[in-house]
């Protein structure tokens, strides 16, 4: 009996039979690995479009700045030049309208200090910080309700136009606005006038130097106490202004509410020879708080 050779054969059918056993384990549920395959295509089609969905965002946003940029700059030199003149514009009514203005003095009401003609910056930041103005102060305000009345409506268009040249230093200022000098703040008693014919603050006599020359403080005698928040204000050209005196039967005993303060006019920006800052001057230096005063304050 050839004990090797059935051995032989033994060995080669366990062989046979255990390959291709080994061959369907591995391939067991073919539908698994086809699904796992195509989850991983599709994963990565995504990573790869998702940087093109981006950039074509990115795009869509870009397209009417690159648009409108190349209007901007494209158009020839007129477009360009009236492009520039209307930012230029829009800028200088943003500065006039928050922080400094150009002030159209219209009459000699503040002469020698201010004469017609200037123009003088007005500080509209100067009181919007808690600060209050003060004796001496050249300040723009609006009268409406206490030195004019209530603001007609008049054309709109016109309105408007006015307003922008007013407020670029142009055309004169609207009616209701008026330049003068503080003399009196809240809780004041400004008198009219002493021996030697000055004004009087909390009893202290002011000396008034900003005078056009040849006036006299007042040719009308006034006594009053300056409800609090309220201003006496005065022109330096007394003979030829209209102010607090010649509205003390009108609302508020011809004085003006704080809160109507356009602003303080610190510069004289023009003409070329006259410029030079609006300065607050000494007068005041010397006069007592309210109440403190030699002749107090009453009412």
């Amino acid at each position: 009996m050839d004990t090797e050779g059935q051995l032989a054969e033994r060995d080669r059918s366990s062989r046979s039979t255990t390959e291709p056993e080994e061959r369907s384990r591995s391939s067991h549920a073919p539908g698994v690995g086809d699904a796992a395959e195509e989850t991983a295509e599709r994963e990565a089609a995504e990573e790869t479009a998702e940087p093109e969905t981006a950039g074509e965002g990115t795009a869509a946003v870009d397209r009417p700045a690159r648009r409108a940029r190349g209007w901007l700059t494209g158009g020839g030199p007129w477009r360009r030049a009236g492009v520039l003149t209307a930012v230029s514009a829009v800028l200088v009514l943003l500065v006039s309208g928050w922080v400094v203005q150009p002030f159209l003095i219209p009459s000699g009401s503040m002469e020698n200090t201010l004469r017609p003609g200037d123009r003088v910056l007005v500080n509209k930041l100067a009181y919007r910080f808690g600060d209050d103005p003060r004796r001496g102060d050249v300040v723009v305000f609006d009268g409406t309700g206490s030195f004019a009345g209530e603001r007609s409506s008049g054309n709109p268009v016109t309105g408007v136009l006015r307003k922008a040249a007013a407020a670029v230093g142009l055309a004169a200022p609207a009616e209701s606005d008026y330049v003068k000098r503080v003399v009196g703040v809240g809780g004041d008693r400004v008198t009219c006038c002493d021996k030697r014919g000055r004004i009087e603050v909390n009893g202290q006599p002011v000396d008034e130097h900003y005078l056009r020359p040849g006036d006299s403080p007042s040719r009308v005698p006034f006594d009053i106490v300056v409800p609090q928040g309220r201003l006496w204000v005065m022109g330096d050209h007394r003979s030829a202004s209209s102010d607090s005196r010649d509205h003390l039967g009108a609302p508020g005993g011809g004085t003006v509410p704080v809160g109507q303060v356009i602003g303080r006019a610190d510069w004289i920006a023009w003409p070329a020879g006259r410029w030079s800052r609006v300065e607050r001057p000494e007068s005041f230096a010397g006069v007592p708080d309210p109440g403190a005063g030699r002749g107090g304050a009453h009412g």
